[in-house]
Protein backbone atom coordinates (compact mmCIF):
# COMPACT_ATOMS: atom_id res chain seq x y z
CA UNK A 1 0.00 0.00 0.00
CA UNK A 2 1.60 3.23 -1.03
CA UNK A 3 1.11 6.66 1.37
CA UNK A 4 -1.93 8.02 -1.42
CA UNK A 5 -3.54 4.90 -0.94
CA UNK A 6 -3.70 4.85 2.93
CA UNK A 7 -4.12 8.02 3.00
CA UNK A 8 -7.39 7.55 0.89
CA UNK A 9 -8.97 5.88 3.64
CA UNK A 10 -10.15 6.08 7.10
CA UNK A 11 -9.68 4.03 10.47
CA UNK A 12 -12.84 1.98 9.41
CA UNK A 13 -12.15 1.92 6.10
CA UNK A 14 -8.51 0.23 6.94
CA UNK A 15 -9.75 -2.04 9.07
CA UNK A 16 -11.95 -3.25 6.75
CA UNK A 17 -8.92 -3.65 4.59
CA UNK A 18 -7.01 -5.48 6.90
CA UNK A 19 -10.14 -7.94 7.75
CA UNK A 20 -10.52 -8.36 3.66
CA UNK A 21 -7.13 -9.77 3.64
CA UNK A 22 -6.17 -7.06 1.00
CA UNK A 23 -3.49 -5.15 3.33
CA UNK A 24 -1.35 -6.54 5.94
CA UNK A 25 -0.59 -4.52 9.69
CA UNK A 26 2.95 -4.46 8.37
CA UNK A 27 2.02 -2.18 5.01
CA UNK A 28 -0.16 -0.27 6.81
CA UNK A 29 2.53 0.36 9.45
CA UNK A 30 4.89 0.84 6.53
CA UNK A 31 2.57 3.77 5.17
CA UNK A 32 2.07 5.23 8.27
CA UNK A 33 5.85 5.46 9.06
CA UNK A 34 6.49 6.79 5.53
CA UNK A 35 4.01 9.52 5.79
CA UNK A 36 5.59 10.38 8.72
CA UNK A 37 9.01 10.47 7.55
CA UNK A 38 7.90 12.46 4.67
CA UNK A 39 5.85 15.23 6.19
CA UNK A 40 7.26 15.59 10.39
CA UNK A 41 10.04 17.09 9.63
CA UNK A 42 7.91 19.91 8.71
CA UNK A 43 5.45 19.62 10.88
CA UNK A 44 6.99 18.46 14.25
CA UNK A 45 3.73 16.68 15.16
CA UNK A 46 5.28 13.64 16.28
CA UNK A 47 8.11 13.61 19.03
CA UNK A 48 8.72 10.27 19.59
CA UNK A 49 8.07 6.55 18.25
CA UNK A 50 7.91 3.05 18.94
CA UNK A 51 8.00 1.40 15.23
CA UNK A 52 10.31 -1.86 16.59
CA UNK A 53 7.61 -2.29 19.21
CA UNK A 54 4.42 -1.99 17.30
CA UNK A 55 5.67 -4.06 14.38
CA UNK A 56 6.28 -6.67 17.04
CA UNK A 57 3.07 -6.05 18.81
CA UNK A 58 1.17 -7.13 15.66
CA UNK A 59 1.94 -10.63 16.22
CA UNK A 60 -0.46 -10.33 19.02
CA UNK A 61 -3.46 -8.95 17.02
CA UNK A 62 -6.75 -11.07 16.73
CA UNK A 63 -8.11 -10.31 13.64
CA UNK A 64 -11.53 -11.94 14.03
CA UNK A 65 -12.29 -10.04 17.51
CA UNK A 66 -10.38 -7.09 17.22
CA UNK A 67 -12.34 -3.95 15.35
CA UNK A 68 -9.40 -1.62 14.64
CA UNK A 69 -7.03 -4.69 14.40
CA UNK A 70 -3.26 -3.53 12.73
CA UNK A 71 -4.84 0.22 12.20
CA UNK A 72 -2.16 2.59 13.55
CA UNK A 73 -2.74 5.32 15.94
CA UNK A 74 -0.74 8.41 17.76
CA UNK A 75 -1.17 8.93 21.37
CA UNK A 76 -1.18 12.30 23.23
CA UNK A 77 1.99 13.33 25.58
CA UNK A 78 -0.17 14.25 28.21
CA UNK A 79 -2.93 11.23 30.20
CA UNK A 80 -2.68 8.69 27.49
CA UNK A 81 0.49 6.63 28.83
CA UNK A 82 1.88 3.62 27.29
CA UNK A 83 3.68 1.35 29.82
CA UNK A 84 7.63 1.84 29.14
CA UNK A 85 7.15 5.10 27.19
CA UNK A 86 8.12 8.19 28.31
CA UNK A 87 4.74 10.84 29.21
CA UNK A 88 6.41 14.06 29.40
CA UNK A 89 3.49 16.60 29.03
CA UNK A 90 5.78 18.45 27.16
CA UNK A 91 7.51 19.72 30.18
CA UNK A 92 10.98 19.75 30.96
CA UNK A 93 10.42 18.82 34.69
CA UNK A 94 8.92 15.20 33.05
CA UNK A 95 11.31 14.96 30.09
CA UNK A 96 12.53 11.46 31.86
CA UNK A 97 9.19 10.32 33.25
CA UNK A 98 8.67 6.79 32.43
CA UNK A 99 4.79 5.77 32.25
CA UNK A 100 4.68 2.42 34.56
CA UNK A 101 1.36 1.11 32.87
CA UNK A 102 -1.27 1.86 30.16
CA UNK A 103 -3.74 4.05 31.23
CA UNK A 104 -7.07 2.77 30.57
CA UNK A 105 -7.76 4.77 27.73
CA UNK A 106 -4.68 3.23 25.88
CA UNK A 107 -5.32 -0.08 27.20
CA UNK A 108 -9.06 0.26 25.52
CA UNK A 109 -7.44 1.56 22.56
CA UNK A 110 -4.68 -1.80 22.35
CA UNK A 111 -7.70 -4.19 23.03
CA UNK A 112 -9.19 -2.69 19.87
CA UNK A 113 -6.68 -3.71 18.08
CA UNK A 114 -5.32 -0.56 17.94
CA UNK A 115 -1.36 -0.06 16.67
CA UNK A 116 0.62 2.55 18.91
CA UNK A 117 3.35 4.28 16.61
CA UNK A 118 4.18 7.36 19.15
CA UNK A 119 3.39 10.20 20.71
CA UNK A 120 2.45 13.58 19.56
CA UNK A 121 3.53 16.91 20.70
CA UNK A 122 1.59 19.17 23.33
CA UNK A 123 2.13 22.70 25.06
CA UNK A 124 3.66 22.15 28.26
CA UNK A 125 0.62 20.54 30.63
CA UNK A 126 -1.49 21.79 27.95
CA UNK A 127 -2.00 24.46 29.01
CA UNK A 128 -2.36 26.65 25.89
CA UNK A 129 -4.44 27.01 22.69
CA UNK A 130 -1.23 25.98 20.52
CA UNK A 131 1.52 23.55 20.97
CA UNK A 132 5.37 25.72 21.37
CA UNK A 133 6.45 23.80 24.21
CA UNK A 134 10.20 24.77 24.86
CA UNK A 135 10.81 21.38 25.20
CA UNK A 136 10.23 19.94 21.59
CA UNK A 137 9.80 23.22 19.79
CA UNK A 138 6.44 24.64 17.68
CA UNK A 139 4.05 21.92 15.64
CA UNK A 140 3.19 23.46 12.32
CA UNK A 141 -0.14 23.38 10.49
CA UNK A 142 -0.55 21.36 7.51
CA UNK A 143 -2.70 23.82 5.74
CA UNK A 144 0.25 26.65 6.05
CA UNK A 145 2.87 25.87 8.02
CA UNK A 146 3.46 29.01 8.85
CA UNK A 147 0.45 28.84 11.43
CA UNK A 148 -0.26 26.78 14.15
CA UNK A 149 -2.46 23.75 14.64
CA UNK A 150 -3.48 24.88 17.72
CA UNK A 151 -3.77 23.08 21.03
CA UNK A 152 -3.27 21.58 23.44
CA UNK A 153 -3.82 18.65 20.85
CA UNK A 154 -1.70 20.65 18.00
CA UNK A 155 0.53 17.38 17.50
CA UNK A 156 -2.96 15.14 17.34
CA UNK A 157 -4.64 17.38 14.78
CA UNK A 158 -1.71 18.03 12.65
CA UNK A 159 -0.95 14.17 12.08
CA UNK A 160 -4.55 13.55 11.42
CA UNK A 161 -4.68 16.45 9.14
CA UNK A 162 -1.17 15.74 7.40
CA UNK A 163 -2.60 11.55 6.31
CA UNK A 164 0.06 10.28 8.87
CA UNK A 165 -2.97 8.68 11.43
CA UNK A 166 -6.42 8.53 10.54
CA UNK A 167 -6.94 9.44 14.20
CA UNK A 168 -5.26 10.15 17.00
CA UNK A 169 -5.46 10.54 20.62
CA UNK A 170 -6.48 13.87 22.51
CA UNK A 171 -7.60 15.36 25.30
CA UNK A 172 -10.02 18.67 25.96
CA UNK A 173 -9.59 20.83 28.99
CA UNK A 174 -10.56 23.57 27.64
CA UNK A 175 -11.15 23.42 23.64
CA UNK A 176 -8.17 20.64 23.31
CA UNK A 177 -9.99 18.99 20.84
CA UNK A 178 -12.59 21.93 18.88
CA UNK A 179 -9.84 24.69 18.97
CA UNK A 180 -7.14 22.40 16.63
CA UNK A 181 -10.32 20.59 14.63
CA UNK A 182 -11.24 23.58 13.80
CA UNK A 183 -7.75 25.09 12.80
CA UNK A 184 -7.01 21.99 10.75
CA UNK A 185 -10.16 21.24 8.77
CA UNK A 186 -11.00 18.04 11.58
CA UNK A 187 -13.90 16.59 13.16
CA UNK A 188 -13.49 17.56 16.75
CA UNK A 189 -16.25 15.81 19.17
CA UNK A 190 -15.35 16.57 23.03
CA UNK A 191 -17.63 13.41 24.49
CA UNK A 192 -19.94 14.12 27.75
CA UNK A 193 -17.84 14.27 31.23
CA UNK A 194 -17.05 10.80 32.63
CA UNK A 195 -18.36 8.81 29.19
CA UNK A 196 -14.33 8.42 28.30
CA UNK A 197 -12.70 7.98 31.47
CA UNK A 198 -8.14 7.74 31.12
CA UNK A 199 -7.50 6.08 34.57
CA UNK A 200 -6.46 4.59 36.82
CA UNK A 201 -5.67 7.02 39.38
CA UNK A 202 -6.84 10.20 37.06
CA UNK A 203 -10.10 10.61 38.21
CA UNK A 204 -10.68 14.53 38.04
CA UNK A 205 -8.35 15.94 35.54
CA UNK A 206 -8.90 19.77 36.07
CA UNK A 207 -11.82 18.83 38.14
CA UNK A 208 -13.87 16.77 35.52
CA UNK A 209 -13.18 19.68 32.96
CA UNK A 210 -10.64 17.85 30.97
CA UNK A 211 -11.80 14.48 29.16
CA UNK A 212 -9.86 12.58 26.72
CA UNK A 213 -10.75 11.41 23.45
CA UNK A 214 -9.71 11.76 19.82
CA UNK A 215 -9.61 13.70 16.54
CA UNK A 216 -10.36 12.34 13.06
CA UNK A 217 -11.30 13.37 9.81
CA UNK A 218 -14.97 11.32 9.77
CA UNK A 219 -17.45 11.94 11.52
CA UNK A 220 -17.57 7.42 11.40
CA UNK A 221 -14.25 7.45 12.80
CA UNK A 222 -15.08 8.75 15.80
CA UNK A 223 -18.66 7.48 16.09
CA UNK A 224 -16.63 3.95 16.58
CA UNK A 225 -14.04 5.31 18.82
CA UNK A 226 -17.03 6.03 21.10
CA UNK A 227 -18.34 3.09 21.14
CA UNK A 228 -14.92 1.74 21.73
CA UNK A 229 -13.91 4.08 24.46
CA UNK A 230 -17.14 4.62 26.20
CA UNK A 231 -16.90 3.19 29.67
CA UNK A 232 -17.98 2.76 33.41
CA UNK A 233 -14.85 2.88 35.32
CA UNK A 234 -15.43 1.84 39.01
CA UNK A 235 -12.44 3.90 40.40
CA UNK A 236 -13.71 7.24 38.28
CA UNK A 237 -14.57 10.10 39.83
CA UNK A 238 -17.56 11.49 37.08
CA UNK A 239 -19.36 8.72 35.59
CA UNK A 240 -21.97 8.86 32.63
CA UNK A 241 -24.93 5.66 31.80
CA UNK A 242 -23.69 4.15 28.40
CA UNK A 243 -25.20 4.89 25.01
CA UNK A 244 -26.97 1.39 24.67
CA UNK A 245 -27.12 1.53 20.87
CA UNK A 246 -23.96 1.68 18.37
CA UNK A 247 -23.08 5.20 17.66
CA UNK A 248 -21.75 4.30 14.50
CA UNK A 249 -24.58 2.75 13.26
CA UNK A 250 -27.59 5.50 14.88
CA UNK A 251 -25.57 8.32 13.60
CA UNK A 252 -26.86 7.06 10.19
CA UNK A 253 -30.72 7.77 11.36
CA UNK A 254 -29.89 11.40 11.21
CA UNK A 255 -32.16 13.90 13.40
CA UNK A 256 -34.90 11.86 13.92
CA UNK A 257 -37.27 15.55 13.67
CA UNK A 258 -37.19 18.51 12.90
CA UNK A 259 -35.03 20.78 15.86
CA UNK A 260 -35.12 23.90 18.05
CA UNK A 261 -31.49 24.62 17.49
CA UNK A 262 -30.16 28.17 19.01
CA UNK A 263 -27.12 30.19 17.51
CA UNK A 264 -25.18 33.01 18.48
CA UNK A 265 -21.45 34.35 16.76
CA UNK A 266 -21.25 37.03 20.05
CA UNK A 267 -18.19 36.01 22.14
CA UNK A 268 -19.13 35.07 25.08
CA UNK A 269 -16.22 37.30 26.57
CA UNK A 270 -16.84 40.12 24.72
CA UNK A 271 -13.46 39.90 22.32
CA UNK A 272 -14.23 40.70 18.66
CA UNK A 273 -15.14 37.73 16.28
CA UNK A 274 -13.88 37.63 12.47
CA UNK A 275 -16.25 38.00 10.24
CA UNK A 276 -15.38 34.47 8.82
CA UNK A 277 -16.12 32.71 12.14
CA UNK A 278 -19.85 34.42 11.38
CA UNK A 279 -20.26 33.99 7.45
CA UNK A 280 -19.16 30.10 8.82
CA UNK A 281 -22.04 29.99 11.27
CA UNK A 282 -24.78 31.93 8.85
CA UNK A 283 -24.19 29.77 6.16
CA UNK A 284 -24.69 26.73 8.15
CA UNK A 285 -28.03 27.68 10.11
CA UNK A 286 -28.75 28.75 6.85
CA UNK A 287 -28.61 25.11 5.68
CA UNK A 288 -30.14 23.90 8.89
CA UNK A 289 -33.25 25.87 8.06
CA UNK A 290 -33.46 25.13 4.31
CA UNK A 291 -33.84 21.51 6.02
CA UNK A 292 -36.64 22.02 7.99
CA UNK A 293 -35.20 22.54 11.62
CA UNK A 294 -36.32 25.77 14.07
CA UNK A 295 -33.89 28.27 13.90
CA UNK A 296 -33.26 31.13 16.37
CA UNK A 297 -30.59 34.05 17.47
CA UNK A 298 -30.19 33.45 21.11
CA UNK A 299 -27.89 33.70 23.48
CA UNK A 300 -27.53 31.30 26.88
CA UNK A 301 -27.52 33.76 29.48
CA UNK A 302 -24.40 32.31 31.20
CA UNK A 303 -22.50 35.05 32.12
CA UNK A 304 -19.24 34.05 30.36
CA UNK A 305 -16.61 36.35 31.55
CA UNK A 306 -17.17 35.17 35.38
CA UNK A 307 -16.90 32.13 34.02
CA UNK A 308 -13.65 32.21 32.32
CA UNK A 309 -12.15 33.50 35.44
CA UNK A 310 -13.35 31.04 37.43
CA UNK A 311 -11.57 28.55 35.06
CA UNK A 312 -8.48 30.01 35.33
CA UNK A 313 -8.72 30.20 38.95
CA UNK A 314 -9.33 26.38 38.75
CA UNK A 315 -6.14 26.31 36.42
CA UNK A 316 -4.02 28.20 38.92
CA UNK A 317 -5.10 26.06 41.80
CA UNK A 318 -4.38 22.31 39.55
CA UNK A 319 -1.44 24.17 38.50
CA UNK A 320 0.11 24.56 42.13
CA UNK A 321 -0.98 21.32 43.55
CA UNK A 322 0.89 19.41 40.77
CA UNK A 323 3.85 21.23 41.69
CA UNK A 324 4.03 20.78 45.40
CA UNK A 325 3.77 17.34 44.40
CA UNK A 326 6.55 17.55 42.45
CA UNK A 327 8.58 19.47 44.57
CA UNK A 328 7.80 16.59 47.31
CA UNK A 329 8.99 14.01 45.00
CA UNK A 330 12.12 15.78 43.88
CA UNK A 331 13.32 16.81 47.46
CA UNK A 332 13.70 20.67 46.51
CA UNK A 333 12.21 23.14 45.19
CA UNK A 334 10.81 24.34 41.78
CA UNK A 335 11.83 27.54 40.65
CA UNK A 336 11.15 29.80 37.43
CA UNK A 337 13.75 27.88 35.43
CA UNK A 338 12.26 24.68 35.70
CA UNK A 339 8.82 25.87 33.85
CA UNK A 340 7.44 27.78 31.29
CA UNK A 341 6.19 31.16 32.06
CA UNK A 342 2.29 30.47 31.73
CA UNK A 343 2.89 27.24 34.14
CA UNK A 344 5.12 29.48 36.80
CA UNK A 345 2.17 32.19 36.68
CA UNK A 346 -0.50 29.94 37.27
CA UNK A 347 1.82 28.18 40.11
CA UNK A 348 2.78 31.46 41.68
CA UNK A 349 -1.17 32.52 41.64
CA UNK A 350 -1.88 28.84 42.97
CA UNK A 351 -0.41 29.51 46.47
CA UNK A 352 -2.88 32.59 47.31
CA UNK A 353 -5.67 31.01 46.43
CA UNK A 354 -8.12 29.40 49.73
CA UNK A 355 -10.12 26.41 49.76
CA UNK A 356 -12.99 28.94 50.33
CA UNK A 357 -12.21 30.69 46.81
CA UNK A 358 -11.56 27.44 44.95
CA UNK A 359 -14.49 25.69 46.02
CA UNK A 360 -17.09 28.43 45.37
CA UNK A 361 -15.04 29.02 42.14
CA UNK A 362 -16.49 25.55 41.11
CA UNK A 363 -19.96 26.52 42.01
CA UNK A 364 -19.99 28.88 39.36
CA UNK A 365 -19.62 25.59 36.78
CA UNK A 366 -22.91 24.29 38.46
CA UNK A 367 -24.20 27.64 38.53
CA UNK A 368 -23.79 27.59 34.73
CA UNK A 369 -24.64 23.68 33.93
CA UNK A 370 -28.08 24.75 35.92
CA UNK A 371 -28.26 27.84 33.16
CA UNK A 372 -27.47 25.08 30.05
CA UNK A 373 -30.30 22.26 31.15
CA UNK A 374 -32.83 25.13 31.26
CA UNK A 375 -31.88 26.48 28.13
CA UNK A 376 -31.76 22.86 26.19
CA UNK A 377 -35.43 22.49 27.76
CA UNK A 378 -36.15 24.58 24.82
CA UNK A 379 -33.45 24.33 22.46
CA UNK A 380 -32.11 20.95 21.49
CA UNK A 381 -28.48 22.31 19.81
CA UNK A 382 -26.73 25.23 20.40
CA UNK A 383 -24.57 26.80 17.49
CA UNK A 384 -21.62 28.96 17.40
CA UNK A 385 -17.99 29.23 16.03
CA UNK A 386 -15.65 27.38 17.58
CA UNK A 387 -12.56 29.51 16.85
CA UNK A 388 -13.86 33.18 16.51
CA UNK A 389 -10.93 33.35 13.89
CA UNK A 390 -8.73 30.52 11.98
CA UNK A 391 -5.56 29.72 13.16
CA UNK A 392 -2.68 32.28 14.57
CA UNK A 393 0.99 32.17 13.26
CA UNK A 394 3.70 30.62 14.79
CA UNK A 395 5.25 32.55 18.15
CA UNK A 396 2.14 34.95 17.51
CA UNK A 397 0.17 33.89 21.08
CA UNK A 398 3.61 33.17 22.85
CA UNK A 399 4.79 35.77 24.95
CA UNK A 400 7.46 38.31 24.39
CA UNK A 401 10.51 38.62 26.04
CA UNK A 402 9.30 41.78 27.81
CA UNK A 403 5.96 39.97 29.12
CA UNK A 404 8.20 37.39 30.41
CA UNK A 405 9.89 39.93 32.80
CA UNK A 406 6.85 41.42 34.07
CA UNK A 407 4.99 37.96 34.80
CA UNK A 408 7.91 36.72 36.51
CA UNK A 409 7.43 38.81 38.95
CA UNK A 410 3.64 37.90 39.68
CA UNK A 411 4.76 36.44 43.44
CA UNK A 412 4.93 39.80 44.56
CA UNK A 413 2.11 41.26 43.46
CA UNK A 414 -1.46 40.68 45.39
CA UNK A 415 -3.80 38.35 45.04
CA UNK A 416 -6.43 39.87 43.19
CA UNK A 417 -3.90 41.27 40.90
CA UNK A 418 -2.49 37.30 40.12
CA UNK A 419 -6.00 36.82 38.91
CA UNK A 420 -6.29 39.72 37.09
CA UNK A 421 -2.48 39.37 35.35
CA UNK A 422 -3.57 35.80 34.78
CA UNK A 423 -6.74 36.85 32.49
CA UNK A 424 -4.51 39.27 30.60
CA UNK A 425 -1.68 36.80 30.38
CA UNK A 426 -4.34 34.87 28.44
CA UNK A 427 -5.97 37.21 26.60
CA UNK A 428 -4.76 36.95 23.08
CA UNK A 429 -5.63 33.58 23.44
CA UNK A 430 -8.90 33.82 24.73
CA UNK A 431 -9.65 36.33 21.36
CA UNK A 432 -8.94 33.69 19.36
CA UNK A 433 -10.77 30.74 21.27
CA UNK A 434 -13.72 32.17 23.36
CA UNK A 435 -16.56 29.69 22.78
CA UNK A 436 -15.26 26.29 23.81
CA UNK A 437 -14.66 26.48 27.14
CA UNK A 438 -18.55 26.49 28.85
CA UNK A 439 -18.61 22.76 27.70
CA UNK A 440 -15.94 21.52 29.63
CA UNK A 441 -17.19 23.21 32.91
CA UNK A 442 -20.71 22.53 32.22
CA UNK A 443 -19.98 18.83 30.97
CA UNK A 444 -21.98 18.66 28.01
CA UNK A 445 -20.78 17.11 24.94
CA UNK A 446 -19.42 19.62 22.23
CA UNK A 447 -18.03 19.10 18.70
CA UNK A 448 -16.41 21.06 15.74
CA UNK A 449 -17.04 20.53 12.35
CA UNK A 450 -15.33 21.63 9.09
CA UNK A 451 -17.60 23.62 7.51
CA UNK A 452 -15.91 26.71 6.05
CA UNK A 453 -12.65 27.49 4.24
CA UNK A 454 -11.82 31.67 4.88
CA UNK A 455 -10.21 33.89 1.97
CA UNK A 456 -6.97 33.53 3.50
CA UNK A 457 -6.92 29.47 2.79
CA UNK A 458 -7.02 28.34 6.05
CA UNK A 459 -10.10 26.62 7.92
CA UNK A 460 -12.08 27.88 10.98
CA UNK A 461 -14.71 24.92 12.50
CA UNK A 462 -18.21 25.69 13.97
CA UNK A 463 -19.30 24.43 17.15
CA UNK A 464 -22.43 22.44 17.85
CA UNK A 465 -22.96 21.81 21.76
CA UNK A 466 -25.94 19.21 22.91
CA UNK A 467 -27.42 18.09 26.35
CA UNK A 468 -25.30 16.10 28.09
CA UNK A 469 -25.01 12.15 27.19
CA UNK A 470 -26.44 13.68 23.94
CA UNK A 471 -23.48 12.55 21.77
CA UNK A 472 -25.47 10.83 19.49
CA UNK A 473 -27.42 13.81 18.68
CA UNK A 474 -24.49 15.74 17.39
CA UNK A 475 -23.01 12.51 15.30
CA UNK A 476 -26.15 12.02 13.55
CA UNK A 477 -26.34 16.36 12.63
CA UNK A 478 -22.89 16.14 12.01
CA UNK A 479 -22.82 12.88 9.68
CA UNK A 480 -25.73 14.68 7.58
CA UNK A 481 -23.71 17.47 7.32
CA UNK A 482 -20.35 15.29 6.35
CA UNK A 483 -23.04 14.68 3.14
CA UNK A 484 -23.77 18.16 2.13
CA UNK A 485 -21.85 20.82 0.18
CA UNK A 486 -21.14 22.49 3.54
CA UNK A 487 -18.45 20.01 4.50
CA UNK A 488 -14.85 21.04 3.92
CA UNK A 489 -12.50 18.32 5.27
CA UNK A 490 -9.33 18.40 3.90
CA UNK A 491 -10.67 20.12 0.46
CA UNK A 492 -8.07 23.21 0.62
CA UNK A 493 -5.07 21.56 2.41
CA UNK A 494 -2.54 21.28 0.58
CA UNK A 495 -0.36 18.00 1.61
CA UNK A 496 -4.50 16.27 0.20
CA UNK A 497 -4.15 18.13 -2.50
CA UNK A 498 -2.26 15.28 -4.82
CA UNK A 499 -4.96 12.79 -3.90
Amino acid sequence: MNTVEYMTNDALALSKLMKNRQVSAYELLDAAFARLEEVNPQLNAVIRTRREKAIHEIGQLDMANQPFAGVPILLKDISQAIKGEPLTAGAKLLQSHIAQQDSNFVAQLRNAGFLLMGQTNTPEYGLKNITEPELYGATRNPWNTAHSPGGSSGGAAAAVASGIVPVAGASDGGGSIRIPASFTGLFGLKPTRGRTPVGPGVGRQWQGAAIDFVLSRTVRDSAALLDILQTIQPEAAFQTPLFPEKYVEDMRKGPQRHLNIAFSTKSPVGTPVSDEAKAAVHNTVEWLSEQGHHIEERTNGVDGLRLIENYYLMNSGEISAMILGMEKSLGRPITVHDVEIVTWVLNEAGKKVTAAEFTTSLASWDTAAAQMADFHETFDLYVTPATAYPAPKIGELTQTQKEVETLINVSGIEKDKQQSLIYEMFLKSLTYTPFTQLANLTGQPAMSVPLHNTECGLPVGVQFTAPKGKEHWLLRIAYVLEQSELWVGMKGNPMFAKM
